[in-house]
């Protein structure tokens, strides 16, 4: 026995390896939310059966040898397995953060692994060690379901958990009474949430979700962790992936103030289709209360055709159209800001607005950020202040000097209208254009017309195309192609990381280069 032991140490590293990348995943799938894990193991079949320690029970079931070179054997195989895994350096983009929930997986994994070898040391038979190994390496290798089901055994500790700090968040959010803000939308949640902050800040202490902490956890954390008595008011960006989660998250923190950015086509996969998208979204605005205030975007006809099932105070913004509250006017773009006019409904004077963020579609949020800072009761010259002062916003259009050039960061997760206006961006830039991008992804059936479509409009704009992933990026280069763009200017590669040698050695005259999209490492190929 003592030499069977000793075998297993290799197994124990090996294990543990796994199961690091196994949480890794089911952290970035927010723990199988929506069936997100299974679908994302459903998808990447290669990676998660295709490991090296497949051989070790292929090997097994063929010992025949004695049990003390059955046990050498199998250490070395499973350290070879080690070895092998170890050898293949991934690109992690976003690390596995050790959370107390994922302490709490590791708990759960000790004791399911510490039953199985407690029995097979109480029933030990030195004629049945083939047997352990073969049973040791199936559950070794099934790694990514046995953490699926440590995530399913822990359903009930963690509802316990979310409930006491739920109730933790809403006594402390509700005893502050403060005006809470609720943000949501297809995209632009997040730079919604920061221009709003940013504005809000020249004349309140504002307090808006740190980082993308959009999920109901994400917001009990900020409130317990991060709001304090010296805030005024709440800004609480919601993501969702299905009907109902906004609506579940408006319960949380009872919003008085809604903004819903524009309605697109991200998440479509999980949603279904974009009437779920439109149902889900306007959750938010059909949850304030009867004296709160919702902020529409007038130029997005998913928004317009809604049939609203509320009747609070309604404020619209636009560009394209004039029946609005808030409309921008002359509007001009350039590689160091965007500048243009303001005009309310019910004044007839302009006010020009200037703000260092670049793209169209930042015009819109700081317009909805404009209707909510006069309700609560900004001057036009603080807000022109407020606007003025707005930082630029990590990966999102994001202009950054890389040596005698340029990198445009849009690397959040992209979307066919953010993608085309990045696009829309990188032309007004006088110099080399360089793209590098991976494409865009949880687009369901329409994910190969995006990035194709994606494909053509990167042909009217940029020299060089370097395309990351040969698999996630083929309809994109098909759209290349179909619009007859030289073969000689694509680059195909595997690792971002590889962008760079290829971008100094193109970039001989002054160049920008766009950074569309980053995709997180689950979808490496």
């Amino acid at each position: 026995m003592l030499y069977f032991l000793l075998s297993l140490v290799p197994l124990i590293w090996l294990t543990v390896i796994k199961s690091k990348k196994s949480i890794h995943m089911l952290q970035q799938n927010y723990y199988d939310e929506s069936n997100r894990y299974l679908l994302w193991i459903k998808n990447n079949l290669k990676k998660v059966f295709l490991s090296y320690d497949l051989v070790l029970f292929i090997i097994v079931v063929g010992f025949i040898l004695n049990n003390v070179i059955t046990n050498i054997l199998f250490a070395l195989l499973t350290l070879f397995a080690i070895i092998e895994i170890k050898s293949v350096k991934e690109q992690v983009k976003k690390p596995l953060v050790i959370t107390s929930r994922v302490k709490r997986m590791f708990v759960t994994e000790l004791v399911l692994y510490s039953i199985i070898l407690l029995v097979m040391i109480l029933l030990f038979n030195e004629n049945n060690i083939t047997v352990y190994y073969l049973i040791l390496s199936v559950v070794t290798y099934l790694n990514h379901f046995v953490l699926w089901l440590v995530n399913k055994i822990n359903i009930p500790v963690e509802k316990c958990v979310y409930l006491h700090f739920k109730h933790m968040a809403q006594n402390k959010l509700f005893s502050m009474n403060l005006p809470v803000i609720g943000i949501t939308g297809s995209y632009g949640k997040t730079s919604s949430k920061n221009i709003l902050n940013d504005i809000l800040n020249v004349k309140f202490n504002s307090f808006a979700t740190p980082k993308n902490f959009n999920t109901p956890y994400g917001l009990i954390r900020s409130i317990n962790q991060y709001l304090d008595k010296f805030n005024d008011m709440f800004i609480a960006e919601m993501g969702a992936f299905k009907v109902g989660e906004i609506k579940t998250t408006c319960k949380l923190v009872k919003p008085k103030y809604g903004i819903l950015t524009t309605i697109g086509e991200a998440h479509l996969e999980s949603f279904g289709s974009r009437e779920n998208i439109q149902k889900g979204k306007f959750e938010l605005i059909e949850s304030l209360p009867s004296d709160g205030v919702g902020i529409l975007n007038g130029d997005d006809p998913y928004q317009r055709s809604y049939k609203l099932k509320n009747n609070c105070k309604i404020l619209w913004t636009g560009i394209d159209s004039d029946d609005v509250d808030v409309r921008a006017v002359n509007i001009k773009l350039s590689g160091s800001g965007t500048t243009f006019d303001c005009i309310f409904k019910g004044d007839k004077n302009k006010y020009t607005f200037n703000t260092k963020l670049l793209g169209k579609h930042n015009v819109y949020n700081i317009l909805a950020a404009i209707l909510l800072g006069r309700e609560f009761g900004m001057s036009i010259d603080e807000l022109k202040r407020g606007v003025a002062s707005v930082k630029t916003i990590e990966h999102r259009l994001e202009l950054k000097p890389y040596g005698k050039n340029y990198i445009i960061d849009d690397a959040y997760n992209s979307n066919p209208v953010g993608s085309k206006m990045a696009l829309e961006v990188l032309g007004l830039m006088d110099g080399k254009k360089i793209v590098v991008t991976p494409g865009m992804i949880e687009l369901g059936d329409k994910q190969y017309e995006a990035n194709y479509n994606f494909g053509t409009y990167i042909s009217d704009v940029a020299d060089y195309v370097i395309l990351v992933g040969r698999n996630q990026t083929k309809s994109i280069y098909d759209g290349l192609i179909k619009s007859k763009y030289k073969k000689d200017n694509i680059y195909v590669i595997n690792d971002v990381k590889e962008a760079f040698p290829i971008i100094n050695k193109l970039a001989t005259t002054k160049t920008y280069i766009l950074l569309e999209n980053d995709l997180p490492d689950l979808f490496n190929e």
